[in-house]
């Protein structure tokens, strides 16, 4: 069992292009960010923390959310992390800021892909799907205002989505039942092009696209989020050279659940390394 670090200033001075990166969720929706870390940097050790003993975020405060963002990036950097990636909508619309004023590494968060999802759209109308929070959220208002001008952006709240992929219920009908009702609406309203602004979300994309057909276009910001990774990694000269060095890839989850590691190791599509956290 891991105990938080009390250190109030942790940070990334003696990382090494041979430290791992940290990512962090509410719970294992980011598992679809770190899918797309392996496939542009193979050679990354990946130090991963669902936080799911305490989602969803999205119906959190601001402050209850930056309070869980600092005591896992405490115990992240305290693994010796090079960096941290923010796998999360709602946590990056409310903590980000504070975190890159309290710790030293490079920090990358998510933001819903309105930017891509206007250029992608033929008649103007994107529909989003994301929490409560991160739609509330005044990131979110700015991407519509930097974004969304001469389109309609139909904004649906998904409260339960979370949850189930969190159950590992990808394909139930009641997963189903519930993803249906959000689309509908944006259905209705024409949506030609479907944002997923969850991180979870992108688990339950087959189910999406079967509902939606073949004409909608589904897009989320996983890629875009490893692109910047990358980026920064470069920029820092912090990026693990292409070496036949062991990469590790390690979970953390504070879930109480007893089917969580199995839910892990089912989104991860592998033998997974399952740690208990303590935070």
């Amino acid at each position: 069992m891991h105990n938080k670090l009390l250190n109030n200033k942790p940070s990334n001075s003696a990382s090494t292009a041979s430290s791992p990166v940290g990512v962090m969720d509410s719970g294992v929706g980011g598992i679809s960010v770190l899918h797309h870390i392996r496939q542009r940097l193979p050679h990354e050790s990946i130090y991963y923390v669902a936080d799911s003993l305490y989602a969803p975020y999205g119906n959190k405060s601001p402050a209850e959310i930056t309070e869980r963002c600092f005591a896992i990036s405490d115990f992240l950097i305290a693994q010796g992390v090079k960096a941290l990636v923010v796998a999360c909508n709602t946590a990056t619309a409310a903590s980000i800021q504070a975190m890159r004023e309290k710790y030293d590494l490079p920090i990358i968060g998510m933001e819903p892909a309105v930017k891509p999802a206007v250029k992608a759209s033929r008649n103007g109308v994107i529909g989003v799907l994301a929490t409560v929070g991160t739609i509330k959220s005044a990131q979110y208002a700015a991407l519509l205002a930097n974004y969304g001008e001469g389109v309609k952006v139909l904004a649906q709240g998904c409260v339960g989505l979370v949850e189930c992929v969190e159950r590992g219920e990808l394909t139930e009908k009641t997963t189903r039942e519930l993803v249906n009702c959000y689309l509908q609406p944006l259905l209705d309203n024409q949506a030609d092009t479907i944002v997923l602004g969850c991180t979870h979300y992108p688990f339950l994309r087959p189910l999406i696209e079967q509902i939606v057909g073949p004409n909608i276009a589904v897009i989320d910001t996983g890629e875009a989020v490893s692109l910047q990774l990358q980026k920064k990694l470069i920029e820092q000269d912090l990026l693990m050279p292409n070496t036949d060095s062991g990469v590790e890839v390690v979970f953390w989850t504070n879930s109480q659940s007893v089917t969580a590691p199995a839910v892990i190791q089912t989104l991860y599509g592998s033998v997974a390394n399952i740690e208990q956290l303590a935070v």
